[in-house]
């Protein structure tokens, strides 16, 4: 059977022959929202491990005071350290030359005491610095 509209041929099927239309099911849409939450937990997790081990780090220090006029062969600095429960703690310093060359590092050792502490160094240098940078704290021995 054909059925012409306005010079339009288009075939009609007798019903139930074919099959039928598929309807959209409620378990389709529940099946994507339990994977959409899955998926969104499993994001989560991910982000709280890299937060755990990339995120704030425990010892924390800044150069809060130098002095670059003391002279070619030394940088005078003060730390401000802060560690969990006043441990010993071990912090890298670094001074660099205005062109950006390292011109001393060294390790300065803080004893266990305050959770807060501000420790003097002087940093020996090759030539000149221009300036002074915690490059990171650990635990000390």
């Amino acid at each position: 059977m054909t059925s012409t509209r306005s010079g339009v041929t288009t075939p009609t099927f007798p019903p139930g022959r074919y099959g039928h239309r598929r309807e959209r099911r409620a378990a389709s849409r529940l099946a994507r929202g339990v994977l959409l939450s899955g998926v969104v937990l499993a994001g989560l997790a991910v982000a709280f491990g890299y937060y755990q081990r990339f995120g704030p780090p425990e010892y924390q220090a800044d150069v809060v005071g130098w002095d670059s006029a003391k002279g070619p062969s030394a940088a005078p600095m003060t730390l401000r350290v802060t560690r969990p429960d006043g441990k010993p703690t071990v912090c890298t310093v670094r001074s660099r030359a205005q062109d950006g060359a390292e011109v001393g590092r060294g390790e300065v050792r803080v004893p266990a005491g305050r959770t807060t502490v501000d420790v003097s160094y002087v940093l020996h240098t090759s030539r000149q610095a221009y300036t002074a940078e915690v490059v990171g704290c650990g635990p000390g021995h």
